[in-house]
């Protein structure tokens, strides 16, 4: 029924689903960002964004959810999901400079992206992180983001 489905769309359509920050993590030690698979009693199954390899993530690993992570303004603490959507902007959706710049141009960036942030609390490191996980999001098309539930929000 699905092949059917699609013999009807137009040929420049694209699907887009919306992606769900909640299940885009970043594991302690291990470069680049990763899709939640599975989860399981003793260990969760995660797949890179950069290689597509699957790997089990153990319970002694720290794992943060790219929701949950904020980044430090003279204000209030955002969210990487609105940050996210900042760069997209900047950027006008094409990819940010290379995280491998220098600090100069990563800090020019980053006032592109949010001119408020905190200088002495972020670090290069802070930012080359978050360059690095918006040109592998960007690269994959998953900008798009699903809006977190409302109880997801009284929560935090």
């Amino acid at each position: 029924m699905v092949g059917t489905l699609l013999r009807y769309l137009p040929p420049n359509f694209k699907a887009r689903m919306k992606v769900e920050l909640d299940k885009i993590l970043s594991v302690a030690g291990k470069s680049g960002i990763f899709k939640l698979i599975t989860g399981g009693r003793a260990t969760i199954i995660v797949e890179s964004l950069v290689d597509g390899k699957r790997l089990p993530v153990h319970p002694t690993q720290k794992v943060s959810s790219l929701s949950d992570i904020t980044m430090f303004t003279y204000e209030e603490d955002v969210p990487l999901r609105e940050i996210f959507m900042k760069a997209k902007e900047a950027f006008a959706g094409g990819p940010a400079p290379d995280a491998k710049s220098e600090g100069k141009v990563l800090r020019d960036a980053m006032k592109k992206i949010l001119p408020d942030y905190d200088e002495e609390r972020v670090y290069e490191s802070d930012i080359r992180k978050l360059l690095t996980w918006y040109n592998i999001l960007q690269a994959k098309d998953m900008l798009d983001f699903a809006e977190p539930d409302a109880n997801e929000e009284v929560a935090k």
